[in-house]
């Protein structure tokens, strides 16, 4: 076979090769077109998203404020000694109540009871002068209208009347000071309350004001508790307070488990804190139970107000993104649409709507984590937003929160 031979029979299988090629791609292209036709169809045809829905209804939702608070007592008193002396006698009991009025110490008084003895010496010796200078004074003044002695003799005699009569002022005056030394060495309790630790044992040698003193006295009941709010929230308080509403503090333990007691607001600060932005209120307690112990923490919970007849909806409703504060609201055909609310106060459960929602609308309260404006739903567990929920306010759901479920 010749070259010329060899070449025109090669020609056919070159050609052969690139329709196959092109038979191949155009096979893959199709392929391709297919699968992205399927896919969106698939896509498009996604099933609805199962989600839990409920009913906003109307009913009173509590503004209430909470805060770390204090327990600060009425009075909390040092009795210190007023004088020197040896400590004789402890008339108490270690964390013993007492009455105002009760003996609780005794310090030596022998030298004081020797202090008003002299004293009294000291009147008698001065009376006497005084008597005698005034008998001269009554002849005096006979023999001066006689014009038998001098006019001066007459005149110092008046001038020392009167000074023997201030010295037995004086010496009247020593004896009262003395009788109060004797007082003072009988110490009482100058409030009721409960006393705490002993501080100073019998046989010491106490001074005037000594640290750390005889004892401490603490009322327990009734008593306060000091906690605070952000300034943004006083100007509710200050209308209700003005107003004359006596607003009823609630204390809870620490952990928020129970709560301990109930109270009023009383009293509020006349500065605000610049460093925090805060004001301090104080709620008086009955403590009758004594279940409040000073300087211990608790956390406060005030009902400042009750919003009546507002919209309610679950809390799990209410979100917060880029839209702002907004519920995903179910329509008639079943979808949901991205609607824009304002929400007021909260206590945890439910929430109140402010504006942007109407008693019977539908919220979507739970499965929102795939949703978006538009998409198809299947509600599940439809149930309405009980406004029995709301009719007393919760316990604080954070330990340090000064919660604002306040209205914005």
């Amino acid at each position: 076979m010749s070259a010329d031979t060899a070449q025109t029979s090669g020609r056919p299988r070159k050609k052969r090769g690139a329709w196959i090629a092109a038979a191949v791609i155009a096979l893959l292209l199709v392929l391709i077109v297919v699968h992205l036709l399927t896919g969106k169809k698939e896509k498009t045809g996604q099933p609805a998203q199962s989600v839990s829905a409920a009913t906003a209804t109307i009913g009173d939702m509590p503004e209430v404020l909470t805060a770390l608070g204090t327990v600060t007592p009425v009075a909390t008193v040092n009795v210190l000694p007023q004088l020197s002396g040896y400590l004789t006698a402890v008339g108490y009991q270690e964390g013993q109540d007492v009455e105002k009025g009760q003996f609780l110490a005794q310090i030596d008084q022998r030298q004081y009871e020797i202090n008003k003895q002299q004293a009294q010496a000291q009147l008698a010796k001065d009376q006497a002068t005084l008597d005698q200078a005034r008998a001269d004074l009554a002849r005096y003044t006979q023999l001066h209208e006689q014009k038998s002695i001098a006019e001066q003799t007459y005149a110092d005699q008046k001038f020392t009347v009167a000074q023997s009569d201030a010295a037995v002022k004086a010496d009247k005056a020593a004896i009262a000071q003395d009788d109060l030394d004797l007082a003072y060495c009988h110490i009482t309790a100058p409030v009721a309350g409960r006393v705490g630790l002993r501080l100073v044992d019998p046989g010491n040698y106490v001074t005037q004001s000594t640290s750390p003193g005889i004892v401490t006295i603490t009322q327990m009941k009734p008593t306060t508790v000091q906690f605070t709010v952000p300034q943004n929230s006083l100007g509710k308080v200050l209308q209700r307070v003005n107003g004359g509403a006596k607003l009823p503090v609630t204390a809870y333990s620490s952990d928020n488990s129970k709560k301990i007691a109930s109270g009023t607001l009383y009293a509020l600060s006349n500065q605000m804190a610049t460093s925090t932005g805060t004001v301090t209120l104080r709620a008086t307690f009955p403590n009758d139970d004594e279940s409040l112990f000073p300087n211990e923490f608790v956390n406060v919970q005030m009902l400042v107000d009750t919003l009546q007849k507002t919209v309610l909806v679950p809390t799990s409703a209410v979100q917060s993104g880029a839209p702002g504060d907004y519920v995903y609201l179910v329509n008639a055909d079943q979808t949901v649409s991205v609607h824009k609310v304002t929400p007021g106060p909260s206590d945890g459960k439910v929430t109140a709507i402010l504006a942007g929602l109407s008693a019977g609308q539908q919220v979507v309260t739970d499965g929102m984590d795939r949703l978006s404006d538009g998409a198809k739903i299947r509600i599940s567990q439809p149930r309405p937003a009980g406004a029995s929920s709301a009719a007393a306010p919760a316990a604080p759901h954070g330990k340090h929160a000064h919660a604002a479920s306040t209205s914005s």
